[in-house]
């Protein structure tokens, strides 16, 4: 005898025409979700302290109990939003930029370059400008590399580009080793060219890359929506073929584009080594760059909605670091597993905005609004498609036999 046929336990079904406070909803309630089992873990493991809602008192404290911890999550949260920035043009033209770590390194190291050896022969307000040329023009060229690989023999960017990030760094170490032959292979903070702060505070220097970088992330979203350039790449990232057919030249869209992509990276190398801490190390970069692209896809590529995920992302970092010495853990490790939970979900939220799990009980009523109809106009397409042809071939005989 034959198996009786069982439906599935439930269907994946897309969704369609959801509202955009509906999105919103979704994604609020996995960030709650991921907190409160962060929360659990925390008080669960925590060798002194038990208060489930000192989780959430201490996340906040993070970014707020001081002025200095304020103005450090307006720094972080901005050179974040710089590197996401950096990396959305190449992503929308699906080239997988993964070099953006490799791309602020250089930006860092023509930084201090022109700091280390102009310092102290021209006045500072000269320095400025030559190192934020020297900074961008890295950065560009750093990507200009893997772009033209790209253009012209198809290479794998995303390997050429993470690959570029080791040689970045290796650069940085030669010249720290350079500059300071019987040092530590660490350097002290130059003594010329640092940049101006704002403010009579004494963490103005903080508040430059906020206004920067707020600039930058506005001028990139006119850019991208309203300029021809920002045409061209989203339909390179579309089709290739398609904007070749229509006169797009996809070889000069993928270069111009990665300058531009790479430039912003330098621009963000400048920011760290010229006005945060004014000398470099290999991990200046701080993992940006592969933050910046999880930043970059919850915001679907879109720079007003990526301001608010790059300042999220900040404040869950700092918040946990609290988290961390509030309840008496010696190391990280936890404080990044539970960062890592409630970034995993807001990532998983993203499939329950696309789609809908329909179960067992509800496959009929689905069948019956969508399914059954779509069936019966296939059935009625076809046996109309059949009348046309019979129509056509019988048209066709009196011609054959007057023909002959």
């Amino acid at each position: 005898m034959a198996r009786e046929h069982k439906e599935p336990l439930f269907h994946i079904v897309k969704r369609m025409n959801m509202g955009g406070t509906s999105k919103v909803a979704i994604r609020i309630v996995s960030i709650l979700i991921g907190l409160i089992i962060g929360a659990i873990f925390v008080v669960a493991l925590s060798p002194t302290s038990h208060n489930f809602f000192g989780f959430f008192g201490s996340m906040v404290s993070g970014i707020s109990s001081t002025p200095r911890r304020l103005w450090l999550f307006l720094l972080e949260g901005s050179l974040l939003l710089g590197v996401s920035i950096a990396l959305v043009p190449a992503f929308k033209m699906k080239f997988w930029n993964l070099g953006g770590n490799g791309q602020i390194l250089v930006g860092c190291l023509a930084t201090c370059a022109v700091m280390f050896y102009l310092g102290g022969k021209l006045p500072d307000p000269a320095l400025w400008p030559i190192m934020l040329v020297a900074s961008v023009l890295a950065g560009a060229i750093w990507a200009l590399i893997p772009a033209l690989f790209k253009a012209f023999f198809k290479t794998n960017e995303s390997l050429f580009t993470l690959m570029l990030n080791y040689i970045a760094a290796i650069l940085i170490g030669y010249f720290i080793s350079l500059w300071y032959p019987t040092g530590t292979g660490s350097m002290s903070p130059l003594p010329h060219g640092a940049l101006p702060t704002l403010g009579n505070t004494p963490f103005g220097k903080y508040f430059l890359p906020t206004i920067i970088f707020f600039i930058v992330a506005i001028a990139i979203y006119f850019y991208l929506r309203f300029s021809k350039h920002g045409y061209e790449l989203s339909v390179v990232g579309e089709s290739e073929n398609t904007a070749r057919y229509i006169g797009i030249n996809v070889k000069v869209v993928t270069i111009r584009t990665m300058i531009l992509s790479g430039a912003l990276c330098g621009l963000v190398g400048f920011i760290l080594s010229g006005a945060v801490h004014q000398m470099m190390s290999v991990n200046m970069d701080s993992n940006m760059g592969f933050t910046g692209i999880m930043v970059a896809w919850l915001s679907h590529f879109n720079p007003a909605v990526m301001i608010l995920i790059a300042y999220f992302v900040t404040f869950v970092t700092r918040g946990m670091s609290q988290v961390n010495t509030d309840f008496g853990f010696t190391d990280e490790k936890l404080s990044s597993v539970i960062s890592g939970i409630i970034f995993f979900l807001l990532i998983a939220s993203e499939f329950f905005v696309s789609y809908r799990i329909v179960w067992r009980a509800d496959i009929q009523k689905v069948m019956d609004k969508i399914a059954y109809p779509f069936v019966k106009a296939c059935d009625s397409t076809d046996s109309l498609i059949k009348t046309i042809k019979v129509k056509l071939t019988t048209k066709k005989q009196p011609a054959k036999k007057e023909a002959e």
